[in-house]
């Protein structure tokens, strides 16, 4: 098996919560070396996230893992110029503070070329380093409203309902881990500084394809509609007999000529386009829940698999540990904690014919690498590190 393909790549996490730190742990996975840095005696929030573990948050287990842990307070005297040096020696730097906050601290993208000109800077925040809102706080919940994703997402004789999830920060987060790679290509084509701003609610938006197009069309916004698509049907969750929950989305003409034949039901092939289907949504979603909760899960599954129509579980946490496909890929591993504890947690996602994916180094105690980082890296002495400690820097 090959290197992989971010060995040599050093990455600087100047980042906290979530959508930085996972657009820095997704670069680890594949080969970056990562340094997060942390405030003293707190450290990155996410730490304390629940469900907790003792007075560790058990997802910090994913979250943290693959990087090396340093304490750095920016608020201090001379913080600034440590960060400096370390972007320096990196080659990239993943931050997600407020424009407003990067300047206070004098480590904005300006800042830190100051000590490397091709210096590669990663900026997540909430509305962008630009427009009247740049300098906004604001959270995954905020972005998923900001860029219509909110107001789309519920019954339609409802509220709007978030997401399970905080979607805009893993959205984000790939995005930004992607933003890295289309940053480090063209420095090394130009040989010239970049700076990629990545705002939470950018990436969504783009996500929607339909949302603006719908509104340039018709003139009207798409408004909640449940789990149904307005421009596909039949597309719901469907309950079957023995209590369980699929999705089945007949998206194309020739699933729906599939699914016509497994459910007999020759009187509903008349609606051969999808926009009759839409047009007869009642009708059509009635007769496929009644033909679902007719069935229990597993073997309608398997008919549908045999007749080659798309459908699949709506599986909780605990399912989705125990089926036996995502086992075998290996899609939910054991690994242990720092604390000899094992733990499930998700693997690197995909699977590459001349690499892998690999979690690395578990998730570090708060600054557990900060005198190797300072003394590796910018080469300092034991007693300017113990100096930096007393004058609490770092």
């Amino acid at each position: 098996m090959a290197s992989q393909p971010l060995a040599g790549i050093t990455v600087l996490d100047l980042s906290t919560i979530l959508a930085g730190p996972l657009a820095a742990t997704l670069l680890g996975e594949f080969g970056a070396e990562v340094i997060k840095v942390e405030q003293p005696g707190s450290g990155d929030p996410a730490r304390r996230y629940p469900p907790l573990d003792g007075d560790t948050s058990a997802g910090w287990t994913l979250l943290g893992r693959g990087r090396r842990s340093v304490t750095l307070d920016l608020h201090r005297s001379g913080a600034a110029e440590i960060v400096g040096r370390l972007a320096r020696e990196v080659d990239v730097v993943v931050t997600n503070f407020r424009p407003a906050t990067l300047r206070r601290f004098g480590v904005d993208f300006d800042d830190l070329r100051t000590y490397r000109h091709d210096l590669v800077m990663v900026h997540v925040s909430a509305f962008g380093r630009t427009g009247p809102y740049s300098d906004r706080p604001g959270f995954a919940r905020v972005a998923e409203g900001f860029a219509g994703l909110t107001h789309r997402t519920g019954s339609p004789d409802g509220p709007p309902t978030f997401t399970g999830y905080p979607v805009a920060d893993g959205v984000t987060g790939i995005y930004a881990a992607f933003a890295t790679l289309l940053a480090l290509r063209q420095r090394d084509r130009t040989g010239e500084a970049q700076l990629a701003d990545i705002p939470l609610y950018e990436p969504l938006l783009r996500m929607m394809e339909d949302f603006v197009v719908d509104y340039s069309v018709t003139g009207h916004s798409v408004e909640r509609q449940g789990n149904r698509n307005p421009h596909i049907s039949p597309n719901d969750m469907y309950r079957t007999r023995d209590e369980r929950w699929i999705a089945l989305p007949a998206s194309t003409d020739r699933m729906w000529e599939r699914l016509v034949e497994v459910m007999r039901a020759p009187d509903l092939a008349v609606h051969s386009t999808m926009a009759a289907r839409v047009e007869h949504r009642d009708e059509i979603e009635g007769r496929v829940a009644a033909f679902v909760a007719e069935h229990d899960a597993v073997e309608l599954l398997a008919r549908l698999d045999a007749a080659g129509i798309a459908a699949g579980p709506v599986n909780s946490a605990e399912q989705v540990c125990t089926d036996p496909h995502i086992r075998e890929r290996g899609s939910i591993v054991e690994v242990r904690d720092a604390q000899g504890r094992d733990r499930l947690v998700q693997a690197p996602a995909g699977r590459f014919s001349g690499f892998e994916g690999r979690i690395g180094r578990p998730a570090p105690e708060l600054g557990e690498h900060t005198t190797e980082v300072l003394r590796d890296l910018l080469g300092m002495t034991g007693n300017e590190i113990d100096d930096l400690r007393h004058r609490g820097v770092v």
